[in-house]
Parts: C-alpha cells; structure tokens; sequence
C-alpha cells in the first residue's frame, strides 16, 4: 500500500523533533517516579519554610535558577565553590554577594538524600525550588520537566561574559541575550516579570534614578532616599523591584512599567517606545496570559543545555563534585 503523503510529512516531522530535540527529550516529568517518587513533597516543606520565615527567599530560589542556567545551561554548576583546578561562578559578577539561597538547596539536598541517596541532582533540586517559590508566592504553577545531572565544574568566565544581562542592558542586548539561550522576545518579556517579588541593590539600580529621563520623578525621589548617588554609599541598601506588591507573584509589575517606575535600566527598557510595549500592555491587562506565558517560559529555560544519560553525576554536596 502506498505511503499517505500527509503521514509521510507527519512522521518526518516528528523524527525531525526527536533529533532536534534530544536532550530536552530524555528530561521527563516523571523522571523520578520509581527512583525517588516523594522528591517533590520531600523539596516543598523545605522551601515552604524557607519562604515563610523570609519572603524575599522565594525570589532568590528563583533567581538562583536564572542564573544558573544562562551559564552553560541547568547543570547546578552555579551551586559549586572554588577548587583548585576552577574558579566557580559564586563569585562572578552577576553573583557576587547578589544571588541568595545556596543554603536552602542545602538543606533540601540533605533530605532528599536521606529520602533517595544518590538519585536526584542538585540540578533538579534547583528548578523545583524555583517552581515552588512561584506557587507560593501566588504565581502560576507548571510541571517541572527533571533528568538534569550535575556538572563537574564551573565558568566563572562564562558568568562574567554577558551572558546573564546586567541591569544596564538595552532592549537588543536583552532580546540577543536571551535569544543565544533559545528564549524569544515573548519568553524574555514574561521571564522579566519574575521581577514582581525581589529586592534589588542600589548598585543595580543607582544610575536608573539619578541619571535616566523617562522615570517617574516622584518614584526617583522616593528611592533616592535610600541610595544615594555617591558610589560606596548605602551601595547594600535594598529596594522592592515592584512597588506596589513585592512579595505577591503578580502582574503589577508591568503597570508599574507603564507608569515609568521600572526599578531598573533594563526593566525599563521593556516600555520605552519599543517592540515590546505591547506585550507589557498585554501582560499588565491579562494577568492570566502572563502567567501562562511565564509557565511556559519557564519550562522553556529549563530545558537550556542540560547534562542527561551518562553526562556529569549526581552531586552528594551540591557545592563540591563527588
């Protein structure tokens, strides 16, 4: 019998995904259901606690995921020390005394070991404390995909490269960092709403306040109380990058765009006469559609490079290799 044309096309389609996608396609939401099936009620009390003694912790632990893989993808090699033989990233620009949270993947770590010795990673571990922040801070939830194995070393170059943006990006270097990453200008525009919960540093956001026009001038006055324009002082203090609801996952971050009170130059960016203006009045009408679209983004981010199969190990110590 001869083959249908459309079942032809169909098949080859399909085997074209399967080879373009294989190493997101050995991740699985179920990666774990025989080897270690409590793995993620055995992550979620920890970061419950974490979160509910501090709410901030909730917006590290998601952070933590971020810049752990726009460096050489979701390996948790952000988690590692330095070694003799390499430098981690701990200490690279976009980290130093910046991201947070180490100490609770910590602690998960030791009760999923206690739960399944040497299975799950402490790659895995990071992208679950990430969804769970989310959830219970308000946010959407999603299935996390899981089957990443650790790295066994660390970029501290890779870290300083760019390749995390800095507070200061442009919208094109937002768009180009991102895309290098498989995320497009949609999933960078929903990932960006992650800065709905957080705080940041006056060192990220001083030259935002003191020197960009299109900033709402009582917003400047209000956050120059406590970061003044002087480098070296009050450099640590902090300040919500949402106003108006700072521990709750919502859309208010981009109404707060469109008022011109983006806490940052690159929040900014992302309403300023631009292609993505749209997209920010979207998400600021249509609280549904941004937490759909950062679910998705999410999922999306988390399949960026990561090390299936015989790839890597699976970490005792997230911060040190076996």
């Amino acid at each position: 019998m001869a083959s249908h044309p459309i079942l032809v096309i169909v098949a080859t389609a399909f085997l074209t995904t399967l080879t373009w996608g294989s190493a997101s396609a050995q991740l699985s939401t179920n990666f774990y259901s025989k080897s270690c099936p409590n793995v993620l009620s055995t992550v979620k009390p920890v970061v419950q606690s974490a979160v509910s003694i501090e709410r901030r912790m909730g917006a590290s632990l998601l952070r933590l995921f971020f810049h752990d893989c726009f460096v050489n993808g979701c390996d948790g090699s952000i988690l590692l020390d330095d070694t003799s033989s390499f430098q981690g990233e701990k200490t690279a620009r976009p980290n130093n005394n910046s991201v947070r949270g180490y100490n609770v993947i910590d602690q998960i770590k030791s009760k999923v070991e206690s739960a399944c010795p040497g299975v799950v990673s402490c790659a895995d571990i990071v992208a679950i404390a990430a969804r769970d922040s989310v959830v219970l801070l308000g946010g959407p939830s999603w299935e996390v995909k899981l089957g990443r194995r650790d790295a066994r070393t660390a970029s501290f170059s890779v870290a300083n490269s760019g390749a995390i943006p800095p507070p200061s990006s442009t919208l094109a270097n937002l768009i180009s960092t991102f895309k290098a990453q498989g995320l497009s200008t949609r999933d960078m525009v929903a990932l960006s709403g992650s800065h709905t919960i957080g705080q940041s540093r006056c060192t990220s956001f001083r030259p935002r306040i003191y020197t960009d026009s299109n900033i709402d001038s009582s917003f400047a006055k209000t956050r120059q109380g406590k970061c003044p324009r002087t480098v070296g002082s009050g450099d640590s203090n902090l300040a919500p990058l949402d106003l108006q609801s700072p521990t709750a996952f919502d859309n208010a971050y981009f109404k707060n765009l469109i008022s011109n009170k983006g806490l940052l130059h690159s929040d900014q960016e992302l309403f300023n006469g631009g292609s993505t203006d749209s997209l920010v009045k979207t998400y600021s009408n249509n609280p549904k559609t941004f937490n759909s679209d950062f679910a998705s983004a999410m999922i999306k981010m988390g399949d960026i490079n990561p090390l299936t199969g015989s790839k890597g190990e699976i970490r005792k110590i997230c911060s040190k290799v076996n």
